[in-house]
């Protein structure tokens, strides 16, 4: 992987207007984020339960939208190299299947980071625009925002080898739709059930919740996220070099 073939992968980008994929995630995560938190009860700009709602709701948006989009994204970035005889072309120019995998997933990786980081920035101010007098729970809300990060990277290096080995579009979606389920089922089960998929990471990421009904701050389990950034990691070096191997 080199430079060029990221820059190639923004050009095709630019051309599928992933752009607008990408802008919608962020859209919905703040959308859902504020209209959830300004609906709620427990919304009292003087305590902390304000910037615990507002966590809340972002985790809401992101766990609704980001798995269907992630796949979407990942599946049509994939997609022109099927249509394309991309895969052919570019091991003529000496970027292999591997790597052209990799260089998607680090321009990918980067748009959905920044989508991510800045969104999250947007909400914490607009909790102090809507007159949240509470002190800002700084080392949460970034903590938060990584672990969030984390899961949309792991996703995005999931769904690009599962377009890279399936020409089919709507395998890739139908597993985001499948993966939409697990993330909302995964915030009303036992943690080790959520553990068991990468969409459930998304409940193991939330730095609020309810305890016997009271709506309380907690710490997302970043040594279990961690874990899986490790193994996913792992995992797509090695996929993508075999991708390689069997070009070879």
């Amino acid at each position: 992987m080199n430079g060029t073939a990221v820059r190639n992968e923004f050009a095709k980008m630019r051309h599928l207007h992933l752009g607008l994929l990408i802008a919608l995630l962020g859209v919905i995560m703040l959308g859902i984020g504020l209209f959830s938190s300004l609906g709620s009860p427990d919304f009292d700009r003087a305590t902390q339960d304000s910037w615990n709602t507002l966590i809340g709701g972002t985790a809401s948006g992101i766990t609704l939208a980001a798995p269907l989009l992630l796949a979407a994204i990942a599946s049509r970035q994939v997609d022109i190299e099927h249509q394309g005889n991309g895969w052919l072309m570019s091991a003529t120019s000496g970027i292999t299947p591997g790597g052209l995998c990799r260089a998607k997933f680090l321009a990918l990786g980067l748009l959905v980071a920044g989508t991510t980081v800045v969104t999250s920035g947007l909400l914490a101010g607009a909790g102090l625009l809507l007159g949240i007098t509470a002190p800002f729970p700084a080392g949460r809300w970034i903590g938060f925002t990584a672990a969030l990060l984390a899961v949309n990277l792991v996703l995005i290096a999931l769904h690009t080898l599962i377009a890279a080995r399936v020409e089919n579009q709507l395998v890739g979606i139908g597993i985001g739709l499948l993966g939409t389920i697990l993330a909302l089922f995964g915030t009303a089960v036992p943690a080790w059930i959520s553990h068991l998929t990468p969409w459930g990471y998304y409940a193991l990421a939330t730095a609020s919740g309810y305890v016997d009904g009271v709506l309380v701050a907690v710490t997302p389990a970043y040594l279990s996220i961690a874990a899986l950034c490790v193994i996913a990691g792992v995992a797509f070096l090695l996929l993508t070099r075999q991708f390689d191997r069997k070009e070879a």
